[in-house]
């Protein structure tokens, strides 16, 4: 049994013991599932990508989530019959992320990265899509951002369409704080518009105003 589907079974207060830091999971990795995990977030996640239409890693937050040991690795071995044991996974694992040890004022840099690679088929990414918008309005109440990445993602990329950003090597879900930066992000989401203005009314707002004159 995996440790998240050891942690499907905890209670909420020790999900995040069952979570794996980057150290813990350089060390438990191999050739399977959550090696090919690891790698994928330390070699594209934190990485450039000559892509990407800007310069920095392709996931600025992960790179600084990892080297503030704020990131938490994991795989799931749910398939894609199995929707509502992936749905409580995910529900706890919000709960995982408050749990995690930062130094003061990083909590935000708090982030669970979790791999499904049962799902790797069409069925599977479908329910793990079904989970992730069965959290979205939970998740924004809460001011966090849930985000989905697999292998065949179309998602365009905010600096360069033609760039898919969101793709990954087998299914992942991955929950954390919705910070500032996001003002990209909230210009291109609606429902994302209202929840991130009030928790950043003036700076924001600043940073979505900016946001529209380059793109304009």
């Amino acid at each position: 049994m995996s440790d998240i589907a050891m942690l499907s079974e905890a209670p909420a207060p020790a999900a995040a013991d069952r979570l794996l830091s980057l150290s813990q999971a350089r060390a438990a990795a191999g050739d399977g599932p959550l090696g090919a995990l690891l790698a994928w977030v330390e070699t594209y996640l934190m990485r450039g990508h000559a892509e990407l239409g800007r310069t920095g890693a392709v996931c600025p937050f992960t790179r600084q989530a990892a080297r503030l040991d704020t990131a938490r690795l994991a795989i799931s071995d749910a398939g894609p019959g199995d929707e509502e044991a992936a749905f409580a996974l995910i529900r706890r694992s919000f709960a995982a992320l408050e749990s995690i040890p930062c130094q003061p004022g990083m909590a935000h840099f708090r982030t669970v990265i979790i791999g499904f690679p049962a799902c790797a088929d069409a069925d599977g990414v479908a329910m793990l899509q079904r989970v992730q918008t069965r959290h979205k309005f939970y998740s924004l109440a809460r001011g966090r951002m849930i985000g989905m990445m697999h292998a065949g993602s179309e998602a365009p990329g905010l600096w360069n369409p033609g760039f898919r950003p969101l793709r990954a090597p087998l299914p992942v879900l991955a929950i954390r704080h919705m910070v500032e930066q996001d003002a990209p992000f909230a210009a291109r989401h609606p429902l994302l518009l209202a929840p991130y203005l009030f928790r950043f009314p003036f700076a924001g707002a600043r940073r979505l105003i900016a946001h529209f004159r380059a793109a304009g």
